[in-house]
């Protein structure tokens, strides 16, 4: 290493460039899942699903309903999740 690299600027640009280079790892790792969790009752959970399966079709953007839980005062808890493929 050179006395040119080891200026506080160097140091800075070269560490801010690693933690971009694994903050892309984990977002591979994880997936480019997009992901909404809405909390609503019943009725308007099973219409908001629907709009999202006719927005986003299985087909092009493999959307499912990820997680569900039903809560005590009738309404439903649920994440949806697609991937961004022709957004």
């Amino acid at each position: 290493m050179s006395a040119e690299e080891k200026r506080p600027s160097d140091i800075a640009r070269r560490l801010a460039k690693r933690s971009r280079a694994q903050a892309d790892d984990e977002s591979r790792r994880m997936g480019a899942w997009r992901r909404e969790t809405f909390t609503l009752p019943r009725s308007e959970a099973r219409d908001k699903a629907r709009e999202w399966f006719a927005r986003f079709p299985k087909a092009a953007y493999m959307t499912e309903i990820e997680s569900w839980r039903e809560l005590s005062d009738d309404r439903i808890e649920f994440t949806m999740r697609r991937l961004p493929s022709a957004d």
